[in-house]
């Protein structure tokens, strides 16, 4: 049996999901093995979740995203590093509560400063989780941290933020240090307009209707200048959005490409393998609704064990989709704590015992007898 869970937000990380499933399961069925792999799709938790699956977890002192110095972790194999944008430049790396004025000066400044750590420490290819960002810069700087200069009309670099974008006069990349990156996201928003990185991302970051709109002219501005300046056009591209624009930067300096985050982090997993032979494969996130359907962590794990013909139930802090809806996407069944203890509270103060006993009833429900599959 394989458990793959992503974290409950604001609950408990992925690991400690599976750990406790993983008692649940065991204390019901102890001659049942269990296989714990903890996922993500590229957001929090994808450093913490490869370093549980054998990764060598690396730290480094970074600048946060308002200048606050951090210590944050990336993974690497080999010749790979696998970056998350949260642990630099995330707004749990703000120092207090996200405001208007954090949402205008916010900078990714040190996720390209993890990037150069890593191709320092002889990563070849990178893998960039975007999710959690307290920054909407464009990916201006992370360039600035990989050498790329952002300079106003007298020729002084721009300040740090999205809204400083819009003194933008010229890019000089000549000294942008360039590696092989491949972004991990499931967000497909476009880097303006009404479904850009501003208009959707923006409230959730501190910016108000005044600051979105300066944020707005920043990544345009910042848009307009890469164009004449380097030839190079990815404002519409599908992820150009993501992270505040992040993965505008990554698309159109770097020359990345994006891809759903759970299937790049399954494949680092080596997710397909471990299927064989499997029984049931539990995955799960804090909540399941209609977002869960839109390339999270829970349908990709479905879809992985679908091609392996291998049933799939889901557990979940709350469910609010119907559960045929999730049979289509591959999931046989899900579970609920809310199935269990009505008040959302102790759900989240209590997870892990309402885990345990979840996975229990898991264990009696679906070990016994197959289930039938069906998916789009």
């Amino acid at each position: 049996m394989i458990v793959a869970p992503d974290r409950f937000r604001g609950s408990l990380t992925a690991l400690e999901v599976a750990a406790r499933l993983t008692a649940g399961l065991r204390a019901a069925r102890p001659d049942v093995p269990v296989v714990s792999i903890p996922v993500a799709d590229g957001g929090e938790g994808t450093v913490a979740a490869l370093v549980a699956s054998g990764y060598a977890g690396l730290q480094t002192n970074v600048t946060g995203p308002v200048g606050n110095p951090v210590v944050a972790s990336f993974a690497m194999r080999g010749a790979e590093a696998v970056i998350e944008l949260a642990e630099a430049s995330g707004l749990r790396r703000l120092p207090g509560r996200a405001t208007a004025a954090t949402a205008m000066s916010a900078t990714s400044v040190g996720t390209g400063e993890l990037i150069r750590t890593a191709v320092m420490r002889g990563a070849r290819r990178v893998v960039l989780g975007l999710g959690g960002s307290a920054c909407t810069d464009g990916g201006a700087g992370m360039l600035t941290a990989l050498g790329a200069k952002l300079l106003d009309a007298n020729g002084r670099p721009v300040q740090p933020g999205g809204a400083a974008l819009r003194r933008l006069a010229r890019i000089d990349t000549r000294e942008l240090l360039r590696v092989p990156v491949v972004v991990a996201s499931d967000v497909d928003n476009p880097l303006l307009g009404q479904r850009g990185a501003a208009q959707i991302f923006g409230p959730q970051k501190g910016a108000g209707p005044r600051e979105i709109e300066a944020l707005e002219a920043g990544l345009a501005r910042f848009s307009e200048i890469a164009r004449r300046d380097l030839g190079v056009d990815e404002a519409d591209s599908r992820g150009a959005g993501a992270a505040g624009g992040v993965g505008f930067a990554a698309l159109a300096f770097l020359g990345a490409t994006i891809r759903p985050g759970i299937e790049i982090i399954l494949e680092q997993l080596d997710f397909a393998q471990a299927l064989s032979g499997a029984r049931l494969v539990i995955t799960g996130e804090g909540s399941i609704d209609e977002q869960t359907l839109y390339g999270k962590a829970p349908i990709g794990v479905a879809r992985a064990a679908w091609r392996a013909e291998v049933p799939v139930v889901a557990v979940s802090g709350r469910l609010s989709i119907d559960r045929d809806m999730l049979r289509r996407f591959g999931i046989d069944n899900a579970y609920a704590l809310t199935d269990l203890e009505h008040d959302p509270q102790v759900c989240l103060t209590h997870a892990g015992p309402l885990l345990e006993q979840l996975a229990q009833g898991i264990a009696a429900a679906h070990l016994d007898r197959p289930l039938a599959r069906n998916i789009h």
